[in-house]
């Protein structure tokens, strides 16, 4: 098999770093190492949330419900996907967090993949203020 093809499985592979499949993270010579996308594969639990929103965005991002029921929060709107494959779409300077409203999975894909935006392993504790 070629170094250039890497085949897995979304949810075992996601497991590895926190849902990403895809982007500047992996290393160098990794097929799944881009500069120009990333993809995630997100599992979460009833309950669970974004620590802290992202603000000063400098990406677009895709965001599609596989399951459950999934709340995206932008300013001044709340954006609820609940039923299989609903999504929303945002671009640069959107601020956004989001709530698991039921356990679900989302597939989120964001453009150009740069440095930047993870919530410090010690970020659960902080505020969720909306912009």
């Amino acid at each position: 098999m070629s170094d250039s093809v890497y085949v897995g499985n979304a949810g075992k592979d996601a497991a590895l770093d926190r849902g990403w499949l895809l982007g500047h993270f992996k290393d160098a010579g990794d097929p799944r190492h881009s500069e120009a996308v990333e993809i995630k594969w997100g599992v979460h639990p009833r309950g669970d949330e974004r620590a802290e929103w992202v603000r000063g965005e400098e990406r677009t991002a895709l965001l599609v419900l596989i399951s459950g029921r999934f709340r995206v929060e932008l300013p001044g709107r709340d954006v609820l996907l609940e039923e299989q494959g609903d999504y929303v779409v945002w671009g640069h300077g959107v601020d956004h967090s989001w709530f698991a409203e039921e356990e679900s999975v989302v597939l989120t894909v964001r453009w150009p993949s740069v440095p930047g935006y993870a919530v410090a392993e010690n970020g659960e504790g902080r505020p969720r203020s909306r912009p």
